[in-house]
């Protein structure tokens, strides 16, 4: 069993979205320790938020189990290329899409390339996410709440709906919610919002995708080690994260990257319309 680093964290503010090669402790991607098995063999995945955190490990673990992956982000581009150097070096090729998820053009344009790269699109993974803390509501501005929206769900929604004429039987849809989505961080309300209509969705777009063979469901992690936290939270949260969990510590994306994998092998060929917690023992309902 691996040891992984328990809070306290030293100081370590970042200005959004963040940088993981700044991080420290430096997050567990799986660059490691990861070990694929064929599961994704050939399969072709388009990745949002892949340049690091939750996204960059499940981009390895896909590369490692034989996947292509085509790899969105906003701007992060070391980050970003870091993560394809990683899916390059498992034997497996990187396409690198930056690029505002809060724009449709952007959204249809990421579908677009993947397919004129790979030809067609076997999983698509919604992972992308923005949040900001606020302890009033007063201080979330209009402006703020509709991006969390734009980037969190009506992505995903126009995604799916571009993605959708690329996809055939068996292919499958895996979106991030998050604990939130059960128990909402009354701090960090527009995101958790955002994290309950993402698992709603995703129960929904199943029942509509049964008849053509899609799955879809929804991953809804616990306290993650990731830069989407050194860079939206108060250091002194940052320096407690994770603690409150009954394993007393964030967990890293590699623990994460399994249920991915799972979820878009042909091993899962039942699964569909569900959300699977990854939270430390917090348990989800």
């Amino acid at each position: 069993m691996n040891t992984y680093p328990k809070p306290p964290f030293p100081p370590q503010a970042q200005p959004v979205p963040g940088s993981q090669a700044q991080m420290r402790p430096q997050p567990d991607c799986g660059e490691q320790s990861y070990v694929g098995s064929g599961r994704l063999a050939n399969k072709v995945a388009l990745i949002t938020g892949a340049d690091s955190g939750i996204g960059r490990a499940v981009a390895i673990a896909f590369a490692r189990e034989g996947a292509d992956v085509a790899i969105a982000y906003l701007n992060e581009d070391e980050d970003a290329r870091e993560t394809a150097r990683w899916v390059e070096q498992a034997g497996r090729q990187c396409l690198l899409l930056p690029g505002d998820l809060a724009q449709k053009a952007v959204c249809d344009s990421l579908v677009e390339r993947t397919v004129a790269q790979f030809g067609r699109i076997d999983v698509l993974v919604n992972n992308a996410a923005y949040q900001m803390t606020h302890d009033e509501i007063e201080d979330i501005s209009d402006s703020e709440w509709c991006k969390t929206f734009d980037i969190n769900i009506t992505a995903i929604f126009r995604l799916c709906k571009a993605a959708l004429a690329h996809m055939a039987a068996g292919s499958s849809i895996i979106n991030t919610s998050s604990i939130n989505s059960d128990m909402p961080r009354p701090t960090l309300l527009a995101y958790a919002t955002t994290k309950g209509a993402i698992a709603n969705f995703s129960a929904g777009l199943a029942q509509l995708l049964g008849k053509r063979g899609i799955r879809v469901n929804s991953v809804a992690p616990g306290p993650i080690w990731t830069p989407l936290i050194v860079s939206t939270m108060p250091e002194d949260h940052v320096s407690h994260f994770g603690e409150q969990t009954p394993l007393g510590r964030p967990g890293q994306p590699v623990e994460v990257a399994p249920i991915y994998v799972l979820l878009a092998s042909d091993e899962a060929s039942y699964l569909s319309g569900c959300r699977y917690g990854v939270t430390g023992g917090k348990p989800i309902l």
